[in-house]
């Protein structure tokens, strides 16, 4: 697959910065998965703070595939903080997910998420016309889909048993959507999160 989806794009907010991912993001990366542990929790899939280069290398791998566009989620002044992604990407009915996300706990609860978001949701509805946005959690992540519904995001159902987990559970995997319609009323609500205008 080939595209405007795929080419990597430098997202700047007042509050964060999606920087193309590349291997120079990996000792600050390292620092942000050490950073609250969050690779400790079972319903997640941080890596490790040693897992930072492999798991880098494996986005790397995925949007040259063309089935990724991975970001380093970093402050203004480029400290890395954690990582995103475009995946589950079907150009052809102009959908994506934006998924694989995770923050350093000292990131949690600031305007980073909401700004990540709102740029990450710009670009894909603003310039690459995408109809609908996915996001999929871990049934049992309650803080994720929290923080999903506070997007503006809307339960499209669960799908039961619907992957293999890292310890060998199965996984209920919750989807939310925002549709193209529903963008305007989202990006309103992520400008009043962020106290913009």
């Amino acid at each position: 697959m080939t595209g405007p989806i795929l080419e990597p794009a430098l997202l700047v907010g007042d509050h964060v910065r999606l920087e193309p991912l590349d291997p120079r993001h990996a000792p600050g990366l390292a620092a942000a998965s050490a950073d609250g542990e969050g690779w400790r929790k079972w319903t997640t899939t941080v890596p490790t703070p040693d897992g930072v280069p492999a798991e880098i290398d494996r986005r790397l791998a995925e949007h040259a595939a063309g089935r990724m566009v991975p970001w380093a989620t970093c402050l203004p002044d480029g400290t890395p903080v954690g990582m995103t992604t475009y995946m589950n990407i079907d150009e052809p009915n102009r959908r994506l997910e934006i998924g694989s996300t995770w923050l350093a706990a000292s990131a949690q609860g600031t305007e980073v998420n909401p700004e990540a978001k709102l740029l990450q949701l710009a670009r894909a509805f603003d310039e690459l016309d995408c109809i609908a946005v996915e996001f999929r959690t871990h049934w049992h992540n309650r803080q994720s889909r929290r923080a999903i519904a506070a997007l503006g995001a809307k339960q499209d159902g669960v799908l039961r048993n619907h992957s293999i987990w890292r310890d060998g559970t199965l996984r209920d995997t919750v989807v939310f959507s925002i549709l193209r319609e529903e963008w305007p009323a989202v990006r309103s609500g992520l400008r009043a999160r962020l106290g913009a205008a």
